[in-house]
């Protein structure tokens, strides 16, 4: 579903955009957490809503519905001193995403590009979100030994949550893409 610029389409898409942002909120509720000795962390499906926006939506409007569901989570469900970190990196993690999806080419109709492009999307979220944690947890005064073993956690975690997100969300928009394709609704999203 390409986003376009003309006034009907720009609604179309700010309301997709809500609506997948919706889904990444509620996605990220069905979690499991996981304490990491004094610190939290959480599996959970928030990641294959983000991922999915990137492929339906693109970089722009798929990295802002990861951003803001991803941020509201934060914010009332308890981890409000890390929202604006989320949003940017739940963002970028879509952005990556959706740009290398609707990158270029025909090619996007591939699984291995598209693949590539949730791999990649769940990547960059892994390594901006588990840089983050290691240097807040070094500037708070936690001793090496304790960060290192937090940190430890929260990949296991993280990867954890990557390997759901690709595995998922791949397959389920191939499906969604298949059936907007069948009623003739993905062309028109797309001019």
């Amino acid at each position: 579903m390409k986003c376009n610029t003309n006034q009907q389409k720009t609604t179309v898409n700010v309301a997709l955009t809500g609506l997948m942002g919706a889904l990444v909120l509620v996605g990220t509720y069905l979690n499991v957490p996981i304490p990491v000795l004094g610190d939290k962390t959480m599996i959970g499906l928030g990641n294959v809503f983000c991922i999915l926006s990137g492929l339906l939506l693109g970089p722009v409007y798929g990295g802002a519905a990861a951003g803001i569901g991803s941020f509201i989570f934060d914010l009332i469900g308890g981890w409000a001193s890390s929202a604006p970190f989320t949003l940017v990196f739940k963002f970028m993690m879509a952005f990556v995403c959706g740009t290398i999806a609707w990158g270029g080419d025909r090619s996007a109709k591939k699984l291995s590009r598209l693949i590539l492009a949730a791999v990649a999307g769940s990547l960059s979220y892994c390594a901006l979100y588990l840089g983050y944690s290691y240097v807040k947890e070094l500037l708070i005064g936690s001793a090496v030994q304790v960060v290192n073993i937090k940190i430890a956690t929260k990949a296991a975690a993280t990867l954890t949550n990557a390997v759901i997100a690709d595995v998922v969300a791949v397959p389920l928009f191939l499906t969604i893409r298949k059936a907007l394709d069948r009623n003739h609704v993905g062309g028109k999203l797309q001019e």
